[in-house]
Formats: structure tokens, C-alpha cells, sequence
């Protein structure tokens, strides 16, 4: 069991894309898994909880200027940028199901996945997973009163239920990673690294096969709206990335393009499970389609963040 782990592991993220093409392919593996969906998401958390290396991060605390920086731009200016937009275009009114996807998008903290990511593009780990865990441990209080102020009433979504919902699903990842601490040095975690990866591998195929199990039936249903919101959701992704990359150039190509990076991969996942997954068609379906450009991204980036580490 542990060496299939291991080799799931290794495979990265060609074994996401794999496995999510599969969970498109086969739409009753989603139904299926419906009801460990808060499971993965807590699993995914717990792992990036776990690999937070307490000694780098007090370290880092003393200059915070730019885990400081990098959290306020992605929970606070991404939202404002995105939803304003959004709210200019009118699309609280043509399209409200697609803007609450949007909104839930925007003010949603980045992947938990994307450590992950940018280790294997050969990015700042570090740095990803210390603007990640400030970010996380933040959107209970930002995301609520963000979601309300775009939203308003009409969204059927309680500021209270969603910030008691989000802090429950960080408080027990973070109580998960830390009891496995307590019996589980960081050097053996590290030794333990593939069988971890194959472990959220499969809790990420379980994720992405409930997302994604209605992009199907909804291509055959429509497959131009399904095209359009694709084509949006990487519009988004790469306008993100590239603004967030300008912001950032002061502190340097790779560390810039490293917060671009995590910050344009929103875990939209989260806010859905904090608001119990009681969402539009429509919205699962914008859900279901930003997990492309998460999952296909590293691999089209990683030769462009590997000249920009070098240069």
C-alpha cells in the first residue's frame, strides 16, 4: 500500500490531470464520492498544515513585510479588483449565478495545493506556503464580509454561517496536522514525502471527480456556455497571474511570479464546502471549470518559471 502511494505520489501532477479526466469521464464516481467532499478539502488542508516548518516560519516572521504584502493583495485587493469588475459588467443581474460563482472565486483564499505546485515548478516553496497559511488562517474573518458586501442578501448565504464554517474546517486541519506532529518529526514527514503526495492525490482525484462530475451532461446540454466559462476562467487565471507578477516585481522575478502564481489559484473549493455545497447549477458548473487552469498550469508554466528562476 505504501509503495502505491509513493508512486502515485511521484506522478505529480500528470496524475491529477489523469485522474480528472477520469472523474469527467465517468460522472457517477462524483455521486459516489459526494459525501467525503469536506473530507478532502480537510485532508488537503491538513497536509499543508503539516509540512509548515515552525522553525523557517518564526524565521520569517522577523521581516514579514512581504508575507504581510502578499496575504493583504490575494484576500483583499484580488476580491475588491474581481468583484468590482464584476458589479460594473452587471452581472449581479444578467447572470446572478455565475456572479455568485465569481465572487465565491474571488474572495476564496489560494489552493491549498499550491506548495505542492510550486515546488515542483521549481518555484519558492517557501514563500508560497508562508502567504498561504496567513491567507487561510485569515478568510473566516475577510471572506464573509466580503461575500456580503458583493452579494447581499440575495446570495442565501449567512456571513456567520460561512465564517463558522470556514474556521471549523481550519481549526480541525490545523488539530489534525498537529496531533500527527505531536508522534512525527518534521525529518520524518520529509522522509515520508511521496507516500503524503499519494495520500492527497487521491483525496485531489476525489475533489476534482465531485466538481467536475456534471461538465459533461452540461457540454452535451450546452457545450458553447460550457467553452465560454472555460475560456473565462483561464482569462481570469492569467490576468491575475500577470498583475500580481507586476505588483510583486520589486522583490524579484521568482518570488514574484511564485505569489502570481499561488494567488491565481483560488480555492473556491473551500467556500463551498464551508457553505455545505447548497449552491446554483450554474455556480457548481464555474466551480467545476476554474479546476482546469489549477491543474493544467503547472505543466504549461514550468518551463517559463524555470528561465525566470535562472535569470
Amino acid at each position: 500500500m505504501l509503495g502505491a502511494l509513493a508512486w502515485l505520489g511521484r506522478q505529480g501532477t500528470r496524475a491529477i490531470a489523469v485522474l480528472a479526466m477520469i472523474g469527467i469521464a465517468a460522472p457517477p464516481i462524483g455521486e459516489f464520492l459526494q459525501p467525503v467532499f469536506t473530507l478532502a478539502v480537510i485532508v488537503l488542508l491538513s497536509s499543508a498544515f503539516l509540512r509548515l516548518d515552525i522553525a523557517r516560519l518564526r524565521h520569517a516572521l522577523r521581516r514579514p513585510a512581504l508575507v504581510i504584502a502578499a496575504t493583504t493583495w490575494t484576500l483583499l485587493a484580488i476580491p475588491l479588483l474581481i468583484g468590482g469588475a464584476g458589479l460594473a459588467l452587471g452581472l449581479e443581474d444578467r447572470a446572478p449565478a455565475l456572479f455568485l460563482g465569481v465572487t465565491l472565486h474571488a474572495v476564496a483564499s489560494p489552493m491549498v495545493a499550491a506548495p505542492a505546485f510550486a515546488a515542483l515548478m521549481g518555484l519558492d516553496a517557501t514563500l508560497v506556503l508562508f502567504a498561504l497559511v496567513a491567507s487561510t488562517m485569515a478568510i473566516p474573518l475577510t471572506a464573509p464580509l466580503l461575500a456580503q458586501f458583493f452579494l447581499g442578501p440575495a446570495a442565501n448565504l449567512s456571513p456567520g454561517s460561512l465564517g463558522l464554517g470556514l474556521f471549523a474546517i481550519l481549526g480541525v486541519s490545523a488539530l489534525a496536522a498537529a496531533a500527527i506532529r505531536r508522534f512525527a518529526s518534521l525529518r520524518a514527514i520529509e522522509r515520508y514525502k511521496d507516500e503524503i503526495n499519494g495520500v492527497n492525490v487521491v483525496f485531489l482525484f476525489a475533489f476534482v471527480a465531485v466538481t467536475t462530475r456534471g461538465v459533461q451532461a452540461s457540454f452535451r446540454a450546452d457545450p458553447v456556455l460550457v467553452l465560454a466559462i472555460t475560456g473565462f476562467a483561464f482569462a481570469l487565471f492569467f490576468a491575475v497571474l500577470g498583475v500580481t507578477i507586476l505588483v510583486f516585481l520589486r522583490a524579484g522575478k521568482d518570488r514574484a511570479f511564485a505569489l502570481g502564481f499561488m494567488t491565481a489559484q483560488r480555492n473556491m473549493g473551500l467556500m463551498v464546502a464551508a457553505a455545505s455545497g447548497v449552491l446554483p447549477d450554474l455556480t457548481w458548473l464555474y466551480f467545476a471549470l476554474t479546476q482546469f487552469p489549477i491543474y493544467l498550469t503547472p505543466a504549461l508554466l514550468h518551463p517559463l518559471a524555470r528561465r525566470t528562476t535562472r535569470s
